[in-house]
């Protein structure tokens, strides 16, 4: 594979990343909640495996995320006008984010309730 080709890739995903970011108040959240569950991480000192959980559960809700913004600005740019088929896969592609959010929020619950309880009693 070409170096540069794989250079320019690089900047094509950071720019997606960049723009998401910008734009999407949603992912704005999803990293606020990824900076909380690292602080939570740092304070009640997450062995290895459950590093591995927390980071694979941001991963997965920001993967959601951004395919859900790529769904719906697709959406929007072949069918601008509503359309029942148009509003469902925008539904479901939200829907596949809410599930990841849900198991993220969930997987933190089983993860740092436990941890923080013990630091508090």
């Amino acid at each position: 594979m070409n170096a540069k080709k794989g250079g320019i890739g690089f900047r094509h995903a950071f720019a997606g990343i960049s723009a998401i970011i910008k734009s999407e108040r949603n992912f704005k959240i999803h990293v606020g909640c990824a900076m909380v569950a690292i602080l939570l991480g740092v304070v009640t000192e997450l062995s290895r495996l459950e590093w591995i959980v927390v980071i694979f559960a941001i991963a997965i809700v920001m993967q959601a995320e951004i395919l859900n913004t790529a769904i719906e600005k697709t959406i929007d740019y072949i069918k601008p006008e509503y359309h029942p088929a148009a509003k469902l896969i925008k539904d479901l592609s939200a829907g596949a984010v809410l599930v990841a959010s849900l198991g993220a929020f969930i997987s933190g619950i089983i993860l740092f309730i436990p941890k923080l309880l013990e630091m508090l009693f």
